[in-house]
């Protein structure tokens, strides 16, 4: 059975290039996108040398999506480059894409602190990004509260859960995308509109990492389950 390959956007930044060295490593096809292509080619040539063997390609972000036409696209870039980044790739979605939102609108992207969350009109960034993507393109919100240092670092595990929200169907992909990583545990978030709660935890972690002096990032998982 053939592997869904995944286009991440943002796949430069640490977060998303954590994400990229996980689910290459554990043999799914990456496509990186960037606003610059020249930095997707750096981050695909970073990735192969840490996974031998990796199926990466490094691409201008509508190039990445395209390269995997109807599959799984992640935006793994900050908040107020959310919406730019969408429509420089919308004509890029088809029938079948999922696009995955990871933002989070802190309030460092107008100059406050990364432990606060600014208001969004749609209720998150997630939802925002549902009101901007093409009709027949389902939104997914996930991967928001697992620390980038974690992800980088290959050898361990990444504890920590992972709630995904969203449409039954696409959600069920998205959620499926844990599985290459290991420590993580996909938790059925519901519908997207749950999302807006998950996204304030990531503020809410941040300034626990502050406080307690943890730069490598903590992470949560949900008991009883």
């Amino acid at each position: 059975m053939s592997v869904e390959a995944v286009a991440i956007l943002g796949g430069t930044g640490e977060q998303g290039l954590g994400l990229a060295y996980r689910f290459a490593l554990a043999g799914r096809p990456v496509r990186i996108g960037s606003r610059k292509q020249d930095r997707a080619l750096e981050a695909m040539r970073d990735v192969a040398a840490k996974v031998p063997g990796a199926d990466v390609s490094g691409h201008e972000n509508a190039a990445a999506v395209r390269a995997t036409r109807g599959g799984i696209v992640i935006l793994s870039v900050p908040f107020e480059h959310m919406a730019g980044t969408i429509k420089s790739v919308k004509d890029e979605l088809v029938a079948g894409s999922v696009l995955v939102s990871m933002g989070v609108p802190l309030a460092s992207a107008i100059g406050d602190v990364a432990s606060r969350v600014i208001g969004v009109s749609q209720g998150s960034c997630a939802e925002m990004c549902e009101a901007l993507a093409p009709d027949g393109v389902p939104v997914i919100s996930a991967f928001q509260n697992v620390a980038a240092h974690r992800l980088l670092d290959l050898p361990h595990p990444v504890e920590c859960d992972v709630i995904v929200s969203g449409a039954k169907e696409p959600r069920a992909r998205v959620m499926a995308l844990c599985g290459d990583i290991p420590g993580t545990r996909a938790i059925d978030g519901g519908p997207l509109y749950n999302a807006r709660y998950v996204e304030q935890l990531t503020a809410l972690l941040i300034g626990i990492n502050i406080r307690l002096k943890k730069p490598e990032g903590v992470g949560f998982r949900l008991t009883y389950l």
